[in-house]
């Protein structure tokens, strides 16, 4: 088993830690499930190191951040609402296909196209929030299209999480 990392999540109802996996090669990143297909979550680093042990992963603790679903949510649904990084909508961006990756069930993604590719890239070179960078700002097409794939992704994880394997 390939190393395993601890994702952690957090919540307008707390703080949930899931195993994120890199994929090898061209495999996507994913996040660890259970035999159904369920989203593995823990309530703490001590429930995840037990789960691992038990099945001989090796879980690098390596001190990464929390993904603060609740404030991705707020600049979701309030476009008037411009006090959000642009790191953590990337952030959010790519746990939201990893999430669609790993996953059995729930809604897929929206379909990515240029408006999409055009957006990342705005994004992820930190200047797609501010609109005083020009060419580098998000139009509102971009905006929008970034809006509703976090959306989806948002009822992604609320499935997920309301179906979860949770230790």
């Amino acid at each position: 088993m390939a190393d395993c990392y601890p994702y952690q999540i957090a919540t307008g109802r707390g703080e949930l830690t899931l195993i994120w996996r890199p994929g090898e090669g061209d495999a996507p990143d994913e996040l660890a499930v259970d035999r159904l297909g369920g989203l593995l979550t823990f309530h703490g680093l001590e429930p995840l190191q037990e789960y691992c042990d038990r099945n001989d992963w090796n879980l690098v603790r390596d001190g990464g951040a929390t993904l603060d679903l609740g404030v991705v949510r707020r600049w979701v649904e309030h476009a008037d609402l411009d006090s959000v990084s642009a790191g953590l909508l990337l952030n959010a961006w790519n746990f939201f296909e990893d999430l669609s990756h790993s996953l059995k069930a729930g809604p897929p993604l929206p379909s990515q196209g240029s408006i999409h590719n055009s957006a990342y890239e705005k994004i992820f070179g930190g200047d797609a929030l501010e609109p005083t960078t020009g060419d580098a700002a998000w139009t509102d097409e971009e905006t929008a299209v970034v809006r509703e794939l976090l959306r989806v992704g948002l009822t992604l994880w609320e499935q997920a999480v309301h179906g979860s394997g949770t230790d």
